[in-house]
């Protein structure tokens, strides 16, 4: 990408928010816009990180043989009365946005429980049928009354859900488990230490649930962690009357022992049993012909907050004072930054041109009004990994790189960038 076609904005690293530093910069670049508080527009850096965090996802469901497919955004108030859930959630929680019109009343969807019921039970019609996982990626809509921390708690929000059906409690277990070691894998390749959460099930229902909880400073929820078990507990579930049974499901008698943490929740998972099914009265036909209801599964990953995480989580200072944030090389849109000045502006085209053949996604800073410095603390802004200047020093042999993250810095014969970028 040309820097010149991005038309960032002059900033004031002075002026950032430090509690959310990384996002406060894109929203003073324009790189993120806010329409009114919750509301954002989208621009170049965001759009194709969450495309990059969308094929992880997508990779790894794929892998464990889920289907993904599209509900509607906007869903028929029907349907949310046939799970008798259309009061709960726009009165009792006040959480979903409703239209009202000459047509009938209709929701935006907050999730899809509904839908992908629906969906399923028209599909599987037979035991032979199951098991079966269908999810979707996509724009959510929920009336946050206190929005929080710009993409940590929106009201609108780009969000993977995904739905299992199975004929039985054991084989919806069997489900649930893929689907957890699916996360694991996907919060590993994004380079995010998760911790697994035993957690309430909120309005979701089910029996049993858990949250995939990434540690930050900049968290609201508490969680209470084992990190040699690779379990944890959501200390909210502390205060009910009926905490035990969280208790029991970690067998942990003693909480005490377990180190506490800050952490945003990034994922969630829940076992729904026949909630759905029975209430909407859709079943499949076992082995004897008879009609029995499907024991499902739910799972959602917030894909905003995973990137306002990557991003808030690898902020850089310098003498206390924000100088931007680095992007885990893995997942960052653009992998290498090329600052040049006039005398090696062919040397930059050409190493451009090289670097774009050869698929790797690369910024030259080809704005000319601006001095090497200026380009280099831009760098910093756009949390590319990785610096290559092209100045007064280049012999024409060799490229010196830095990695944004440290300051760091190797040296590569001009004939190995592209070996030496791919290796990464």
């Amino acid at each position: 990408m040309r820097l010149t076609n991005l038309n960032i904005k002059k900033i004031n690293l002075n002026d950032v928010d430090q509690n959310y530093s990384g996002q406060d910069i894109l929203l003073k670049l324009g790189e993120l816009y806010q329409f009114e508080s919750g509301i954002y527009g989208y621009g170049n850096l965001w759009t194709k990180l969450e495309r990059i965090v969308e094929n992880i996802i997508i990779e790894e469901l794929d892998k464990v043989g889920c289907i993904q497919v599209e509900f509607p955004k906007l869903q028929p108030k029907k349907i949310w009365d046939q799970s008798d859930r259309w009061d709960t959630y726009t009165k009792d929680g006040d959480i979903m946005f409703t239209i009202k019109n000459n047509l009938g009343e209709y929701g935006l969807a907050p999730t899809a429980e509904e839908c992908a019921t629906l969906f399923g039970a028209n599909r599987l019609t037979s035991y032979k049928n199951l098991p079966a996982t269908y999810y979707q990626i996509g724009e959510k809509f929920r009336k946050e009354i206190r929005t929080r921390g710009y993409l940590f708690r929106p009201r609108t929000f780009v969000m993977m859900d995904a739905y299992s059906f199975d004929k039985d409690e054991e084989d919806m277990k069997k489900s649930y488990d893929l689907m957890h070691k699916a996360y694991l894998n996907i919060f590993k390749r994004l380079g995010i230490k998760i911790m697994p959460t035993v957690s309430d099930n909120g309005v979701i229902g089910g029996s049993v649930a858990e949250e995939f909880q990434a540690a930050t400073n900049l968290g609201e929820d508490k969680v209470l962690f084992d990190a040699k078990q690779n379990i944890g507990i959501n200390k909210e579930v502390l205060e009910f009357d009926n905490k035990d049974e969280y208790l029991k499901q970690l067998n942990i008698d003693d909480v005490s022992t377990l180190k506490e943490y800050s952490a945003v929740e990034l994922g969630n998972n829940f076992q729904l049993g026949t909630k759905y099914s029975e209430s909407m009265n859709l079943y499949y036909t076992d082995e004897n012909g008879e009609n029995k209801p499907y024991y499902m599964g739910c799972y959602g990953i917030g894909l905003g907050r995973i990137i306002a995480c990557l991003i808030e989580n690898n902020i850089i200072k310098k003498e206390n004072k924000i100088k931007g944030f680095s992007l885990p090389y893995s997942v960052a849109p653009y992998k290498i930054q090329i600052i040049y000045n006039e005398e090696n502006k062919e040397n930059a085209e050409k190493l451009y041109s090289e670097l774009t053949e050869n698929n790797i996604s690369a910024i030259i800073d080809d704005r000319e009004e601006l001095t090497i410095g200026n380009r280099i603390n831009d760098v910093y802004v756009l949390g590319t990994p990785k610096m290559l200047i092209l100045g007064n020093k280049f012999d024409g042999k060799e490229y010196e790189i830095e990695n944004t993250k440290d300051g760091s810095t190797e040296k590569i014969e001009t004939k190995e960038i592209i070996k030496y970028l791919k290796s990464l």
